[in-house]
């Protein structure tokens, strides 16, 4: 199949354990593959847990058209232009900070960022915990109470320094009757408003955009990524991918240590064969 057959004109990358590499970078090698991307008319979309001033200082040379889906979903910008956002409660906000409160008053070890459209926001200010936040928020602000933000909340990041699929999510179970509550990395659960996901994002960027399910391809390795690939055709799970991410795709790329997104655009515009995911048994 030819690559013009293939009629692709997005492609949404999730960052971390998918473009990014072993060391947490940018591959070199995608710059250039982004100019031929611009030459050809396909947009290029990274969608990701972090903030969007973060992505776009990842993205601070790249001169093709790249649009961010930011903050799981929660806010997707072009340029200038904010394509849509979805911002929280601040009723619900606050209580979710104070929860996450009683969890350190109870031994757990973890804190949480209050993720707005202006910056990002913590109270908590050990090395560690900041250390973990400055990763991820290119505009992070210290204050004395998360309570006294004033912003449009975006996400609330919960960092736990155990295994947060297994400590600190069981204790937002009830939350998910009304909002979103992802496991996006094995430290980190983001809390959102309940129709907000990388996926919903990515429909609305391709209907503000006019472009088809079909003419899209998406990569993820976890959890927060399972509705990104079902709003694309062509979806791929990185072979080191949460198992439930593996089953949900419909194609397989090379880890992120191979730089498996590089060389599967690579395949996808040379017209090359693709592997398919094993079917389920």
């Amino acid at each position: 199949m030819s690559a013009a057959a293939h009629d692709i004109r997005l492609i949404a990358v999730d960052m971390d354990g998918t473009l990014l590499d072993g060391d947490g970078h940018i591959p070199d090698a995608l710059w250039p593959l982004l100019d031929e991307l611009d030459e050809r008319g396909i947009l290029f979309a990274p969608a990701s847990g972090r903030q969007l001033a973060t992505l776009q200082r990842s993205f601070d040379h790249a001169r093709d058209d790249v649009v961010y889906i930011a903050e799981n979903g929660a806010y997707v910008v072009r340029g200038e232009d904010e394509i849509s956002s979805d911002t929280l409660d601040a009723g619900f906000a606050a209580s979710v900070v104070r929860r996450v409160r009683s969890f350190v008053g109870r031994g757990f070890d973890a804190g949480v960022v209050v993720c707005g459209k202006r910056s990002a926001y913590i109270e908590r200010t050990d090395a560690s915990f900041l250390a973990e936040s400055d990763k991820y928020y290119a505009k992070l602000q210290t204050v004395d109470d998360l309570l006294t933000v004033d912003d449009q909340i975006l996400k609330l990041a919960i960092y736990d320094f155990g295994e947060a699929e297994k400590t600190t999510a069981p204790e937002l179970d009830d939350l998910r009757e009304t909002h979103q509550v992802v496991v996006s990395g094995h430290h980190w659960i983001d809390v959102m408003n309940g129709d907000v996901n990388k996926g919903i994002a990515l429909q609305k960027l391709q209907a503000a955009l006019g472009i088809d399910r079909s003419q899209t391809a998406a990569f993820g390795d976890y959890l927060n990524d399972l509705e990104l690939l079902d709003a694309a055709a062509m979806s791929f799970a990185m072979s080191n991918a949460h198992p439930d991410v593996l089953a949900r795709a419909r194609y397989r790329a090379p880890s992120n240590v191979e730089l498996g997104v590089l060389t599967t655009i690579r395949r996808i515009l040379d017209g090359e064969p693709l592997e398919e995911a094993a079917p389920a048994r």
